[in-house]
């Protein structure tokens, strides 16, 4: 029975918050619109050389990824925190490590899994390969997972602190700078004729210790945030 209660809660809240993101949805689509025209400026910038563009690609879509994921993270708490929601959660019956999933998760679904969708379009702007094209896509969808759940953390480590924005960037980018070394490096060993399955194996490793300690660690953070 408390399996249960726990699974509706996690699918509430799931529910909740992409109801929320779909009210917003200008605000939803600015991670997105910020991945693609970022991005996209790049060829522009470096030169039309073919061969220079599908090098930097893979290296390129990782990091406006990675900034896009970041422009979404400070409002994934902070509206729960000022409407006394979040603490209504955390006073509920189910663990608050569930809540923290659930709020991961959401965050991925609106703004994660949107930038994997449009990854392959920008891929054939830089005149990526098909392989290489889909180990990018691969890796996104194996790295943008951790990018939700480390960030979650740091939207809780610095929820109602002044200059949030800033030091929520300075806590999460270090933790993130091993899931961008592995997704790149995978597209590496492709370009260079190599197996990517040890990076691979290293992301996959990765989202799983995101997964099972990331949450954790985010409910202890909302429970000192809201005492």
């Amino acid at each position: 029975m408390n399996n249960v209660f726990m699974a509706n809660v996690f699918v509430a809240v799931v529910l909740r918050d992409l109801r929320l993101a779909w009210r917003r949805r200008i605000d939803a689509l600015l991670p997105v619109a910020f991945f693609v025209v970022a991005a996209s400026l790049f060829p522009i910038g470096v030169g039309p050389e073919a061969q220079m563009l599908a090098r930097i690609a893979s290296g390129v879509v990782w990091v406006c990824a990675l900034f896009a994921a970041m422009l979404s993270l400070g409002s994934m708490y902070a509206g729960d925190h000022a409407d006394g929601t979040l603490e209504q959660m955390l006073l509920s019956p189910e663990p608050a490590w569930s809540v923290a999933l659930a709020k991961a998760l959401a965050h991925w679904l609106v703004t994660g899994l949107p930038l994997v969708a449009v990854t392959p379009l920008l891929c054939l702007l830089f005149g990526v390969p098909a392989d290489a094209l889909g180990m990018v896509t691969l890796t996104l969808l194996l790295g943008t997972p951790i990018l939700s759940l480390l960030g979650g953390l740091g939207a809780a480590l610095t929820l109602g602190l002044r200059s949030g924005a800033v030091l929520l960037i300075l806590l999460i980018l270090p933790l993130c700078i091993p899931a961008l070394i592995f997704g790149t490096g995978a597209v590496a060993a492709v370009d260079a004729g190599q197996s990517a399955g040890g990076h691979l194996s290293l992301l996959g490793a990765l989202l799983i210790f995101s997964v099972l300690g990331a949450p954790p660690a985010t409910a202890a953070a909302l429970r000192i945030a809201t005492e």
